[in-house]
């Protein structure tokens, strides 16, 4: 699907925020900047835990298996412990579905939904390649549709992204804007992917794609998407909502399209651990369905 870029409805006159009534959020409103603060506290309580882990060493040995399926190593357990800590301190009600430990109930629960994946691009955390993310999602339910503060933060650029619903999108306080992907794809990134996966599906894409890109975190990858750094994004392997809740509102935001391959309609996929569907994302609906024939073929 694209969206409708969303713009302010009333302009900045002082150092309050633009007021956007969408749904049950007031964008702006206090609320949603209390959440927006917790969420920068956790960036920092997680750039306190890489700065004590260093090196491989101490980064990937295996602790466990996450709720996700994946193993969990210790930089994961240590980022989302931290994370946990900084969220059990906001007294709020609400649902955590996180990539490692998976769903826990905080307070009365309720209806709003925290999606959080601690890393992202955790084999580029582990190794040492300055591309991997934090990103959280807060949801007033239970769907793509619901969520309604996306923020992420790169420990490598020390880039800031966030995005409110009905409030645009930005990139360490700068709307984005200036820039779109471009109408024919020059630049394509594949994530979420093996040797194997782009040996099979990087022929489909000749004549469609001039370059491809595999960065290692499609969270970012769908931010830079939505700054119009790149023009296309494909995951060649099966998506969970922790790893797009938060970067989906800034690529929708923008107007931009993504769609799930195998489960759409997009805006119906829920906030939860399963990995349903592959996920491809670009300028318009059009270069969508390519993206997603492509890979299909």
């Amino acid at each position: 699907m694209r969206a409708t870029p969303n713009t302010p409805s009333t302009t900045r006159s002082s150092a309050s925020s633009t007021i956007v009534v969408t749904k049950s959020i007031l964008v702006g409103s206090a609320v949603v900047e209390r959440w927006l603060e917790t969420c920068r506290a956790a960036a920092e309580d997680v750039r306190l835990v890489l700065a004590e882990l260093k090196g491989r060493a101490a980064r990937e040995p295996v602790v466990g298996a996450g709720e996700g399926g994946d193993d969990t190593t210790a930089i994961d357990a240590a980022a989302e412990a931290a994370i946990v800590r900084r969220l059990e301190q906001t007294g709020e009600d609400f649902l955590l579905v996180s990539e490692e430990l998976g769903e826990r109930r905080f307070g009365a629960g309720g209806p709003r939904r925290v999606v959080v994946d601690p890393i992202d691009g955790s084999l580029n955390a582990k190794r040492g390649l300055p591309h991997f993310c934090l990103s959280i999602a807060v949801a007033d339910g239970g769907t793509m549709a619901d969520v309604e503060l996306a923020y992420l933060y790169d420990f490598g650029s020390g880039e800031e992204w966030t995005a409110r619903r009905g409030g645009g999108a930005s990139v360490d306080g700068r709307p984005l804007g200036a820039d779109l992907p471009k109408d024919e794809i020059e630049t394509l990134a594949f994530e979420a992917t093996l040797t194997s996966l782009v040996a099979e599906h990087a022929a489909g894409v000749v004549g469609l794609a001039y370059r491809l890109r595999i960065m290692g975190s499609l969270a970012l990858a769908l931010c830079n998407l939505a700054d119009g750094r790149l023009d296309g994004v494909c995951s060649l392997k099966p998506a969970r909502a922790v790893d797009i809740a938060a970067a989906q509102l800034l690529v929708r935001e923008r107007g931009l399209a993504i769609e799930l391959v195998e489960t759409p309609p997009f805006d119906a996929a829920p906030l939860d651990l399963g990995a349903r569907s592959r996920v491809v994302a670009a300028g318009t609906p059009e270069l969508c369905r390519k993206l997603a024939a492509a890979l299909s073929a």
